[in-house]
């Protein structure tokens, strides 16, 4: 028989309704879910800039369990998302367990009492068993120090922070970044604002979004025939999954063949949208290799770059004064409004939690040269912690959800053993996570990643946040806990009879 096992979540996003829903499957019920924000929906929640959608297609970005046939179009919105997150929280009876508003400031292991001992910024203190983090690797803003930047007399924020309906309209705005999340708020309010600058470091490899809206003939197809919803998905798996060479680099043949479809695409729209504009040809021409960062979806972005209210500047401002900002060549740019688009610190994971483990082991000094976990979930030190997106889970193509779902199940799968009397703890062999980690060093470093510098990598350019295989073989690998791989101690004796 399986008791109940006490299980503290960080985090109402993705990973952390994955999770409960696993452990709500086998029977637990004592969950306790600390989300910072005042609504389920994690980076969905966080971020609200105007143009936010998902790049990769809805039916693949969502949990298997849920599948939604109601998408409104092939890559949804932020709200569309959110509120399909919200939903399933409701569906699954979530919404009960959820303490909105509580960021996690402290987590420490108890090894006296085998618990985990939490406590959020307004001072509330939470114990659990096991702890699972969902924090995601996306959610800490990222600025650069740029001098001068605490002279400006305007408005700085960055896109994670965008104030609410704001299209800058009528502002003279510089936007310092061409990410991700700046392709797809700089088209979204160039029509709105008076003139914008925009500081690009480093030209990105650009394929056009396919995107279109779903009828309701299809949704309604979908909704009367699931199998079928299914087997699109399953599809876009398996187109994804075959471009992992690209990232990988193996087979080297697979790997080159990969790359020209994605070339093709991107040369063929950058030539045909800046025809005739030499000087932007020549700034947005990528000078990586295609993978090294992170593939940009759109087909608005080169467009906006031609409009005669936008001006592209090829390179990192050098400067920044009560009202301008300095390119690199000396130039004065008059602006009234500045917005990062610089990405966020992913490779810092967990901060600015503090955590620590076994005899006061901290987070922060196992991870001194950078973060590392067991398939991205265990950290040897920290009994009964579990990963979600931790180090080395992001991936290269597709949907993260599917690994975030797999260390879902691999962290319930640990509470079924706590909780059948197997163990009182589990906590990864050293060896067995030492073992690993060579291993993905020695993988990593034939992968693409190695060649620029982005987002995956750490300053002394070790790479902390991808996959160096496909998805399948990580959810082989991790579908389930080894317990040969776990140091363990006996379950703590029942109390005696009265």
């Amino acid at each position: 028989m399986t008791r109940t096992v006490s299980t503290a979540i960080v985090g109402a996003g993705f990973g952390g309704i994955a999770a409960a829903v696993n452990l709500r499957r086998q029977g637990q019920d004592d969950i306790t879910i600390l989300e910072r924000g005042d609504s389920i929906g994690g980076v969905w929640r966080a971020n609200t800039y105007p143009g936010l959608a998902c790049d990769v297609p809805s039916h693949l970005y969502s949990l298997s369990f849920a599948p939604n046939p109601r998408w409104s179009q092939r890559f949804s919105q932020r709200a569309e998302i959110q509120a399909y997150l919200q939903d399933v929280a409701r569906r699954f009876d979530l919404e009960r367990h959820v303490r909105f508003n509580s960021d996690v400031t402290r987590a420490e292991w108890d090894a006296t009492t085998a618990r985990w001992r939490l406590e959020t910024g307004d001072g509330e203190q939470v114990e659990a068993e096991v702890l699972i983090t969902a924090c995601g690797q996306l959610t800490r803003p990222s600025i650069p120090d740029i001098p001068g930047l605490g002279e400006f007399q305007g408005e700085v924020f960055h896109s994670a922070h965008w104030p609410a309906d704001d299209m800058l309209d009528g502002r003279r705005v510089a936007v310092i970044g061409t990410g991700a999340s700046a392709i797809q708020f700089v088209p979204a309010i160039a029509p709105h604002v008076a003139h914008m600058t925009i500081f690009q470091r480093t030209p990105g490899w650009v394929v056009p979004k396919s995107d279109k809206p779903y009828s309701d003939r299809t949704r309604r197809l979908y909704e009367r025939a699931p199998w079928l919803q299914k087997a699109v998905r399953q599809a876009m798996w398996t187109m994804m999954e075959a471009t992992v060479p690209v990232f990988t680099r193996r087979p080297r043949w697979a790997a080159t063949a990969g790359t020209i479809p994605f070339r093709v695409l991107s040369e063929m729209q950058r030539r045909s949208q800046l025809r005739g504009d030499e000087r932007l040809l020549e700034a947005t021409k990528p000078d990586y290799p295609i993978g090294c960062k992170r593939l940009l979806l759109t087909s608005e972005w080169y467009p906006t770059l031609r409009r005669d209210n936008v001006e592209l500047v090829s390179d990192r401002p050098v400067e920044i004064t009560a009202d301008a900002v300095i390119g690199p060549d000396g130039t004065r740019h008059e602006v009234d409004t500045i917005v990062f688009g610089t990405g966020f610190t992913a490779t810092e994971f967990l901060a600015p939690m503090e955590v620590r483990g076994r005899e006061g082991l901290e987070l922060t000094d196992a991870w001194k040269d950078g973060a590392e976990a067991y398939f991205g979930i265990t950290v040897p030190g920290f009994p009964n912690m579990f990963l979600l997106y931790g180090p080395n889970t992001n991936h290269g193509t597709g949907s993260a959800l599917n690994l975030i779902e797999t260390q879902a199940g691999y962290a319930s799968d640990a509470v079924r053993m706590i909780g059948s009397g197997s163990a009182q703890s589990l906590e990864v062999r050293p060896e067995v996570h030492d073992a690993f980690q060579y291993e993905l060093g020695e993988r990593l470093a034939d992968s693409v990643w190695t060649s620029c510098s982005s987002w995956y990598v750490t300053k002394s350019g070790r790479i902390t946040n991808n996959w160096p295989g496909s998805q399948a073989e990580y959810q082989r690998r991790a579908a389930r806990v080894n317990p040969a791989d776990y140091l363990t101690e006996a379950p703590l004796p029942e109390p005696a009879a009265a």
